[in-house]
This record gives C-alpha cells, structure tokens and sequence, in this order.
C-alpha cells in the first residue's frame, strides 16, 4: 500500500493503459457480439456451431491464446485486446441470445400491431428488454478482460500488470502487492458500477419510477387551488 501512495502518478498512468485495453476490447467485443446473437436469434440452427464454437474458445488458456496471436498481431497491446475481445464473445453472445429469445413473440406482435418501424421494435422494446441481462453479461466479460489485460503486460502491453511481473522480476513485494490491490480495486469500481447499471435498467424498477412520477405529479395537481 505504501508503494501506491508513493507513486501516484506512476499508478494513474498504468490505471490508464489497463482502463483504455479493457474499453477498447469491451466496445470492439460488443460491436462483434451483437449481430452474431442477432443472427443466432434469427436462423436457430447456428446456435450450435457458433455456441459450441465460442465455449471451445473460452477453454483455451489466455497466455496461450495471446502467444498465438502474437506473429500475427506483434509483441504489444493489440494481440491482448484481440485475446480480450475472443474470451469476451461467449459470453456478451451468450448473453444476449438468452435476453433476445426470452422477449415474447407477443410482445413483438403488439409493438408491430402499434405502428411500430423494425428499429423502433429494436429500441424502444428489444433494448429495453434485454438491457439487464446484457449488462450482467458485460459484467462479467469486463472482469475477465481485466485479468486478461493484466497478464498482457508481459507482452508489451503495459498496465497495472507491469508491477506483478517487474516485482516479480525485481523480488519487489511491495511492487506485487501494489500491482494486486490496484488490480482488484478497478477490477472492484468496474463491477460495482456495471451492477449499479444493472440494478437502474431492471424494467420494473423503470416502470416504479415512471409510475412514482405520475402520482407525484398528480398529487401537485390535486393540491393546486
């Protein structure tokens, strides 16, 4: 603890590093995770191979799956938010097939019966529906590419993961230490705000507020003379 308070610009850089790996790979992942749950959702029979596929995947240890990758994209940050991005698919798809195929078909029907535009479904029923789970998901693929960008410093990414290996390196205990509770602290603030998001996009709780607001607003009417 001492060595973080020592050097705290030196924690905030590679705070840096190890946030900007993780959004990159997070934002890349879900780009990628969506139109694949949307066509596993569409044509059920590559749920399957694509499942199946992504779960052989996840099995694959990190360290190995980043050395493979290292010919192709070099000794540096882009083989680890590659490896990130792999490890995160099973779950944000798997995720987000779940919330797709739980919506009702006669959810759907109602919104089409509205009036309603294809994008329109999407947005204002679809995303609302599965928001909760996807976050849940995200939660978790957040997690795990936190401790995936934390082994990448070994390959030249940098982050918080540079003071495990240089301490190690170094026989610094204080730098090992510093370099975990760092790591668990974000590892800590990103998971308590992804379930703060989780826990506010809850449809019910969306429909509470909403219907606390009208009686509110009810309530004023009523007392104005």
């Amino acid at each position: 603890m001492l060595y973080l308070l020592r050097n705290p610009s030196l924690i905030w850089n590679l705070t840096l590093e190890h946030l900007q790996m993780t959004l990159a790979a997070l934002a890349i992942a879900i780009l990628v995770a969506l139109p694949v749950a949307l066509l596993v959702t569409r044509y059920r029979w590559l749920s399957v191979p694509v499942l199946g596929g992504l779960g052989i995947l996840y099995t694959i240890p990190s360290l190995a799956l980043i050395i493979f990758l290292v010919p192709v994209f070099g000794l540096n940050a882009q083989s680890v938010i590659v490896a990130m991005v792999l490890y995160t698919q099973v779950i944000l798809v798997r995720n987000l097939v779940v919330g797709l195929e739980g919506i009702k078909p006669s959810v759907l029907e109602a919104a089409r019966g509205m009036g309603m535009s294809p994008w329109q479904r999407w947005w204002r029923v679809q995303v609302p529906l599965i928001l909760p789970i996807f976050l849940a998901g995200l939660r978790l693929a957040a997690i795990v590419a936190i401790a995936i960008a934390t082994i990448g410093a070994k390959f030249g990414a940098g982050g918080l993961g540079t003071l495990l290996f240089d301490g190690i390196a170094q026989s610094r205990y204080d730098k090992i230490w510093a370099g975990a509770i760092a790591v668990s602290l974000l590892a800590f603030a990103i998971n308590a705000l992804l379930l703060l998001l989780e826990w506010a996009t809850i449809p019910t709780r969306r429909l509470q507020r909403r219907i606390g607001r009208m009686k509110a607003g009810f309530g004023v009417r009523n007392q104005t003379p």
